[in-house]
């Protein structure tokens, strides 16, 4: 009996976690026709485990299906000209901000191959082209109409794509995936607190976006938000100015105060969403105490 290569049995694999779209999708930017690859549900593909305290569902592997990275399946990219966005927004787009992104298709492609190197969004998309769809769609966003919330969702897609460059490192710990992590989550760090201080100044509404995430699992809201904000700037904000930081920290901590106030009272608070906020209050309290800085909440 001629067994199966691995490469064969990876292919398997693949074929058995993931479907393609029955309608096609037509690029509104340069007509190319391709299919949405899915994740199939249900089979024991997913098997949930820890809750990271950046609200991340971790996913154990499994012996039929090995290792599964649902986030990697979630932005729609256009296999020619590399436009990638959420998949509520790709069809849907006003024409000035299809345009600014057809303008700068050729500086995409040259920003992918710097980072990623070879990538091939026709096939099953692996870990490095999950990663890489983020990237693209936050390329993208950068040039789309404010009411599309183009600053929280960039936010998201550093968020996302921060996690799957620390998946690669891991398995690709040589090709320093590792650094280009961390430069994602301080465009998170960014583009979160951006975005708060856009929804504070009704500047840019942050409504549109289907789920807040972070992850797909579970959709925790603005106050997912704001805890993210918070922690964000607790984990990977600037440690040079002191007094610049205990400022930002403190301004972080009352707003996480706030959230508890009302989490206390309503049923609808997601319960691991206040237990991480509460932690990472004590130590936002504690960092403070530890410069001087008083507690006034």
């Amino acid at each position: 009996m001629i067994k199966a290569s691995s490469a064969q049995q990876k292919d398997d694999k693949v074929s058995t976690l993931t479907y393609y779209s029955k309608d096609q999708i037509v690029c509104p930017i340069c007509n190319t026709h391709f299919k949405r690859e899915e994740l199939k549900s249900g089979g024991g593909r997913l098997i949930a485990g820890n809750l990271t305290d950046e609200l991340r569902r971790l996913y154990e592997p499994s012996a039929k299906y090995g290792e599964v990275y649902p986030l990697i399946y979630a932005i729609t990219v256009c296999p020619k000209c590399n436009y990638a966005a959420f998949p509520q927004d790709f069809l849907v787009l006003d024409k000035d901000s299809l345009n600014a992104i057809y303008e700068r298709m050729q500086d995409r492609y040259q920003s992918i191959k710097n980072l990623c190197g070879p990538l091939d969004f026709v096939q099953n998309r692996t870990l490095k082209e999950g990663a890489a769809s983020y990237y693209l769609a936050i390329l993208c966003y950068e040039h789309i109409n404010l009411k599309f919330s183009p600053t929280i969702k960039r936010g998201l897609c550093s968020l996302r794509a921060a996690w799957l460059f620390s998946d690669l490192d891991k398995k690709y710990p040589e090709e320093n995936y590792g650094y280009v992590s961390s430069l994602f989550y301080h465009k998170a760090l960014f583009f979160y607190r951006r975005a708060v201080e856009l929804e504070t100044g009704g500047k840019e509404m942050i409504a549109s976006l289907k789920s807040f995430g972070p992850d797909l699992d579970k959709n925790y809201g603005f106050d997912g938000v704001l805890y993210l904000s918070a922690l964000l700037e607790f984990k990977y904000g600037s440690k040079e100015n002191l007094e610049t930081r205990n400022k930002l920290l403190a301004s972080q901590r009352r707003s996480l105060a706030k959230m508890f106030g009302l989490g206390r009272s309503s049923k609808n608070k997601p319960g691991p969403l206040l237990e991480h906020a509460r932690e990472l209050y004590d130590a936002i309290v504690a960092e403070l105490a530890e410069s001087g800085e008083e507690e006034n909440d």
